[in-house]
């Protein structure tokens, strides 16, 4: 039934289903770090880098692209 659905690709204010999310990048990442929260609330972390120092530089990256990203589109 999914089959006609096309995939929003912008920029949306709107929650996601996390499966949807992650099999959209599957193919596209170098490297990847996810941080989540579980079906009971329990937080969540993986990234496929080993060095620890890399996936928090990811993170501060991202987060300056998301405080950035609601100066322009509020």
């Amino acid at each position: 039934m999914t089959d006609n659905v096309i995939p929003f690709g912008g920029i949306t204010k709107l929650d996601i289903d996390p499966d949807f999310v992650l099999k959209g990048a599957i193919g596209t990442l170098d490297c990847v770090v996810i941080a989540g929260c579980d079906k009971d609330g329990n937080e969540w972390f993986a990234a496929s880098m080993g060095d620890g120092a890399d996936a928090l530089w990811y993170l501060e990256r991202c987060k300056k692209m998301l405080l950035e990203l609601g100066d322009t589109h509020d």
